[in-house]
C-alpha cells in the first residue's frame, strides 16, 4: 500500500531516474503525482479502419507494428518512424526528436495510435506525432471493447499533461493508472459539505479527473478539486486571521484636529474613496487588536496620502512607523514625498536602503542608524529589505506599512509583523504593530476575496477630479515613423518620454522582440540624435540606476529607454509620453502599470502600444487599453482573457492551477468561505478533522498568502 506522502520514486514504473525527471516538474511525492492534473483531454472516441482515414481528421486506429526504426537527421536530431497494419491497410507514424516509442514498441506488437492525419506531397497519409498506446492482441481483435488495460491506454478522452523532454503524457498515464489502485485515499472534506455541493468523493474524483468516461464526469471532478483548494485556502486564511487577532496592539488615538489641519493643507481635495479608506484605517488603529489591512488602489488614485494620514496619527502619539518598499527607487520616492508632506512637523524621518542611510537628509552610517532605530531617535523609517534584517531592532514600532506587498516573501513580511514593542507582553499576549499593506495592482474583487482572505480590504476605486485620461493608441509597425515625429515635437516642448522594451538584450530565440540595449543604440544614433537618452534595466547596479533616475527626474535625460523595472515607483510629472515595444508580450494589467508612469502632471499624456509583425490576434486584446484608463476594468478584462494564473504571475505563484481556474467563479469562492467559517465556528482547532488540518497546514507552506 502506498501513501500520499511517500516519495514518487515508490510509484509503479518510476524508480530513481524517472523520479528525478518528475521532480523537475514539481512532482516530489505520490500526492504531487496524483494532483498533477491534465490541462486538457483529447477525444479519441472516433475509431476507424486504416483504409478509411482522411487527411485533417483526428482519429484512432489499432494495428500490428510492421516495422520501427530511428532515422538520424542533421544537427543531432532524429526521426522515429513506425508502420502499423490492420486487416484493411497500413499507415506510417512519425515523431521528430522523440524516442519514447522505441522504448515500448517493437515489431509484432499491437498498438493504438491517436492523433491528426497529415498528408505528404498530396499522396501518402500519415500520423504526425500521435499519441500511442501499447495494447494486447485481444483488445486489437475486439474493436468494440473499451480500452482500459494495465498499460494505461485509453480510448475516448485521453488526458494530456504538461510535459518535458523526459516525461510525456503517455508515461504519466501509465504511472498514474497503475498508482491509483495502490494508494490509500482517505476523504478529508466533511461529508455534509460534499453532499450539499453534490461533489464526488476524493478517490472517485481522482479517478475521473485523470481517466474520465466523458466530459461531464471530468467537469464534476474539476469542480470538486477547485472547491477543495479554495476551501483549504479560505480555511487557512481564516485561521491566520484568528491567530493574528489573538494578539494585541497599542491603541492609536484619533486626533481629529491634527488630521483635519493636515487635510486642509493639501493642495487638492480628497476623493470620497480616500476619505472612506482613511477612516477604515483610523478606526483599526484605535483598536487594541493589530490591524491587518490591504489598501488596494490604482496608479494615481492617492494611496500614499491615505498612508501618510495613518503615519501622522501614529507618530503624533509618540510611536515609530516603518515603510517597506520593494526597490530603492520607490523607497527614495516615498522618502522625498513624505518628507515634503510632513515638513511642518518635527519628526525625524530616516531612509535606509542597500546603498543609502540618512536621517532628515543628513548622511549617517548604517551602524549608527540601527542604534537610533533601537533607541527611538528616529520616528519614521523608510527603506528596502535593508530594514528587515536581524540587526535592526525597533524601539516602539506601532505601525508597519509594506508597499507592493506581493513582492516580498512570507518571512520578510512576517519580520515586521512579529517585531513586538519594547517590554511588549500583556496577559501573555504579544503586542504587535498594526500592519498596513498596499498594492497598486488593481485586483478584481473576486481575486482579492480568494487570495487575501486573511486581510481586511480597503479599495480606492475613485480617481482625483480633473485627472486627464491618458490617450492610448495601438500602433502597427507601419505607424512607427509618425509616432517618432510626435515624440520629437513633445521633447521640443521640454517634455520627457519613456520607451519600454520587453528584454534587456537581444535573444536568438525571440529575434523579433526589441531589447532595451539595442533600442537605446538605434534611437540614439538614428532617430533622436539631438536629444539626451538614458538606459535603465534590472542588470544595472543600484547606484547606476539611481544616477539614471536622478538625471531623468532633473530633466537631464529627455528619453529613457527601460525594461519593466519602471513598472512601479517612478514619479516623473514632466513625462508625458510612453512607447511600449512588443506590447503584445505583456498582460493588460502590466501595460496599465507601465502607462501609470505618465499622466502624473497637469499636461495631456500619451501611451503608444507598438506591436510586432503578424500579431493581428493580439491587437484586438490591446484595444481594451484604448477604451479605458480604469485599472479595475482592465484587470477584469485581463482576467477573462489570460486567466487568473497569467494575470497574477508571481503574486500567487504557489496556487494550484485548478484553484486558479476557479477564481473567476464567485459563487464557488463565496461557498468555500462560508463553509470554512461555519467549520471553524463548530470546531475552531479542527480537532475532529485531523486529515483536513494536515492538508491546511501543508497548503500554507506552498501558497504565499500569509
Amino acid at each position: 500500500m502506498l501513501f500520499l506522502n511517500n516519495a514518487v520514486a515508490l510509484a509503479p514504473e518510476v524508480g530513481a531516474k524517472n523520479a528525478k525527471n518528475l521532480n523537475s516538474l514539481g512532482i516530489q511525492t505520490i500526492e504531487d503525482l496524483l494532483y498533477y492534473f491534465p490541462f486538457r483531454y483529447e477525444d479519441f472516441s472516433s475509431q476507424k479502419k486504416i483504409i478509411d482515414v482522411q487527411p485533417g481528421e483526428t482519429i484512432t486506429v489499432r494495428g500490428k507494428v510492421l516495422d520501427i526504426k530511428s532515422i538520424p537527421l542533421r544537427g543531432r536530431k532524429n526521426l522515429t518512424e513506425i508502420y502499423v497494419q490492420d486487416e484493411t491497410a497500413s499507415i506510417k507514424a512519425v515523431w521528430f526528436n522523440f524516442a519514447m516509442p522505441l522504448r515500448f514498441l517493437s515489431k509484432g506488437k499491437y498498438v493504438q495510435l491517436s492523433g491528426k492525419i497529415s498528408i505528404y506531397k498530396g499522396k501518402e497519409t500519415y500520423f504526425q506525432h500521435p499519441n500511442f498506446e501499447l495494447i494486447n492482441k485481444t483488445l486489437y481483435e475486439n474493436s468494440e471493447q473499451i480500452l482500459t488495460s494495465k498499460t494505461g491506454s485509453t480510448s475516448g478522452l485521453a488526458p494530456v499533461y504538461s510535459e518535458n523532454r523526459n516525461i510525456t503524457s503517455y508515461f504519466l498515464r501509465r504511472v498514474i493508472r497503475k498508482t491509483l489502485p495502490q494508494v490509500s485515499l482517505e476523504e478529508f472534506l466533511p461529508n455534509n459539505f460534499i453532499q450539499e455541493q453534490k461533489l464526488p468523493f476524493f478517490s472517485k474524483a481522482l479517478q475521473n479527473i485523470h481517466f474520465p468516461k466523458n466530459q461531464t464526469v471530468a467537469t464534476l471532478a474539476k469542480k470538486r478539486f477547485a472547491f477543495e483548494k479554495m476551501f483549504l485556502i479560505q480555511l487557512r486564511a481564516l485561521e491566520i486571521k484568528k491567530q493574528w487577532e489573538n494578539n494585541t496592539a497599542v491603541k492609536i488615538a484619533f486626533d481629529e484636529k491634527i488630521i483635519k489641519n493636515f487635510v486642509d493643507s493639501l493642495p487638492f481635495q480628497l476623493t470620497n474613496a480616500q476619505k472612506k479608506t482613511s477612516w477604515q484605517i483610523i478606526q483599526d488603529l484605535k483598536k487594541n487588536k493589530p490591524m491587518n489591512r490591504l489598501l488596494e488602489g490604482d496608479v494615481g488614485s492617492g494611496k500614499t496620502i491615505v498612508a501618510v494620514m495613518a503615519i501622522l496619527s501614529t507618530l503624533n502619539q509618540g510611536f515609530q512607523v516603518s515603510l517597506l518598499a520593494p526597490t530603492e527607487v520607490l523607497a527614495i520616492q516615498h522618502y522625498s514625498g513624505i518628507q515634503e508632506l510632513l515638513k511642518k512637523y518635527k519628526f525625524k524621518i530616516g531612509l535606509l536602503t542597500g546603498s543609502l542611510s540618512k536621517i532628515n537628509d543628513k548622511k549617517i552610517s548604517k551602524t549608527k542608524f540601527s542604534e537610533k532605530i533601537k533607541t527611538g531617535e528616529v520616528d519614521l523609517i523608510i527603506g528596502t529589505h535593508a530594514i528587515i534584517q536581524d540587526k535592526i531592532s525597533f524601539y516602539n514600532l506601532a505601525l508597519a506599512i509594506i508597499d507592493e506587498q506581493h513582492r516580498f516573501g512570507v518571512k520578510q513580511r512576517s519580520f515586521l509583523q512579529q517585531n513586538t514593542l519594547k517590554n511588549s507582553t500583556k496577559n501573555n499576549k504579544k503586542i504587535l504593530p498594526h500592519l498596513l499593506t498596499m498594492t497598486a495592482t488593481p485586483i478584481p474583487r473576486t481575486l482579492s476575496l480568494a487570495i487575501f482572505g486573511n486581510l481586511d480590504l480597503s479599495i480606492i476605486d475613485e480617481y482625483p477630479k480633473g485627472k486627464k485620461k491618458i490617450i492610448t493608441k495601438v500602433i502597427p509597425p507601419q505607424g512607427r515613423d509618425q509616432i517618432y515625429q510626435f515624440i520629437q515635437q513633445q521633447v521640443a516642448k521640454a517634455k520627457q518620454v519613456f520607451v519600454i522594451c520587453p528584454l534587456v538584450e537581444e535573444s536568438s530565440k525571440i529575434s523579433e522582440v526589441r531589447s532595451a540595449k539595442k533600442e537605446f543604440e538605434k534611437l540614439q544614433k538614428q532617430v533622436f540624435p539631438n536629444f539626451s537618452l538614458g538606459l535603465l534595466h534590472g542588470k544595472m547596479k543600484p547606484k547606476e540606476k539611481g544616477i539614471i533616475m536622478e538625471n531623468f527626474k532633473n530633466k537631464k535625460i529627455d528619453i529613457l529607454i527601460s525594461t519593466s523595472v519602471v513598472e512601479v515607483g517612478i514619479d516623473i510629472p514632466n513625462a508625458t509620453s510612453m512607447l511600449i515595444e512588443g506590447a503584445e508580450r505583456f498582460g493588460l494589467a502590466q501595460l496599465h502599470q507601465f502607462r501609470g508612469r505618465v499622466g502624473r502632471g497637469q499636461d495631456q499624456s500619451y501611451c503608444f502600444l507598438f506591436t510586432s509583425d503578424n500579431v493581428a490576434n493580439s491587437t484586438a486584446r490591446l484595444k481594451a487599453m484604448e477604451k479605458t484608463n480604469d485599472g479595475f476594468k482592465i484587470a477584469e478584462e485581463d482576467l477573462k482573457l489570460r486567466g487568473p494564473g497569467q494575470f497574477l504571475g508571481t503574486l500567487q505563484s504557489g496556487t494550484p492551477d485548478i484553484a486558479m481556474e476557479s477564481l473567476s467563479d464567485v459563487k464557488l469562492i463565496q461557498s468555500a468561505r462560508l463553509y470554512a467559517q461555519s467549520l471553524l465556528v463548530y470546531d475552531p482547532d479542527l480537532k475532529n478533522f485531523t486529515l483536513l488540518k494536515n492538508k491546511s497546514d501543508l497548503l500554507s507552506e506552498k501558497i504565499h498568502f500569509e
